[in-house]
């Protein structure tokens, strides 16, 4: 991959302050005060939220508290989407910190999976970046490396340590000189206005012509609503990591160095705000 290491540090090192308040209805023995902490956009929720729930657990009476769950304005955020992403999708045009509700109870079954350890979380982590390796490389690279490579990616990201996961991961950007890219791109598209989850198709990084595809070409092909103004007016924001990427930028450099350390480009499409 082209050496551009201070995008992908300044990807890596991304924050959003957040506030954390609890949810009105929860039974406390005394107030709860707002929890404040700046969240790594690349990591998950469950994984950087233990102060959070020891912080709210001490007001709480230990008979009330079930297994905790986050909410942004009604909507209750999937840990197992990246932090950046979910604040992309639904927030990224509020004033910041970021409110988010905590809550002990009433867990909602339909919308959000279970995570009873970090387990679920480095099981989920691991098998996005083995479909992501299949896209790319037919799963070569990550089925020649050894089990304490796959370690030291997800304890790169769980501990916040660029340089242990970046060690193993840059094998994953690597592609051989001839092909001049990927085999496909990695991606999933979002959209918040409908209630489909995401879309991902196989899409390749370089035309039969031999021209490198643009983030405006894979969204003209998958998600063509994104990119042809109503009345001539855009309508939409297309962002990655809290940016909007020019679309004339080559795909094939935004999944080398914009993907999340799940190895797929996450891609928020959410309506332009009309101030």
């Amino acid at each position: 991959m082209t050496d551009d290491k201070d995008v992908l540090r300044d990807v890596w090192f991304g924050r959003i302050p957040t506030c954390f308040t609890l949810y009105q209805d929860e039974i406390t023995e005394r107030e709860a005060e707002p929890y404040y902490l700046l969240l790594p956009r690349i990591s998950y929720l469950t994984l950087v939220t233990d102060k959070v729930k020891k912080h709210f657990q001490k007001v709480m009476r230990q008979e009330e508290v079930s297994e905790i769950w986050f909410e942004y304005e009604g909507t209750p955020l999937k840990w197992h989407y990246p932090i950046g992403l979910l604040f992309d999708l639904h927030a990224s045009n509020t004033a910041l910190p970021w409110s988010i509700t905590v809550h002990f109870k009433n867990f909602p079954e339909k919308d959000l999976l279970h995570c009873h350890s970090k387990d679920v979380i480095e099981a989920h982590f691991m098998a996005c970046i083995k479909e992501a390796d299949a896209l790319k490389h037919k799963s070569q690279v990550i089925n020649e490396m050894q089990k304490k490579d796959h370690k030291q990616l997800w304890m790169g990201l769980q501990n916040d340590k660029f340089e242990q996961f970046w060690a193993i991961n840059r094998k994953l950007m690597e592609y051989p000189p001839e092909d001049n890219g990927f085999r496909y791109i990695p991606f999933r598209i979002y959209q918040a206005t409908t209630e489909r989850p995401f879309i991902q198709k196989l899409f390749r990084p370089i035309a039969s012509g031999g021209q490198l595809h643009t983030l405006g070409d894979l969204l003209k092909d998958v998600c063509p609503s994104a990119v042809t103004p109503e009345d001539g007016e855009q309508k939409n924001q297309v962002m990655i990591h809290g940016i909007e990427p020019m679309l004339e930028t080559p795909i094939q450099w935004l999944s080398e160095h914009m993907s999340y350390p799940d190895n797929f480009l996450h891609i928020s499409i959410i309506p332009r705000p009309t101030d």
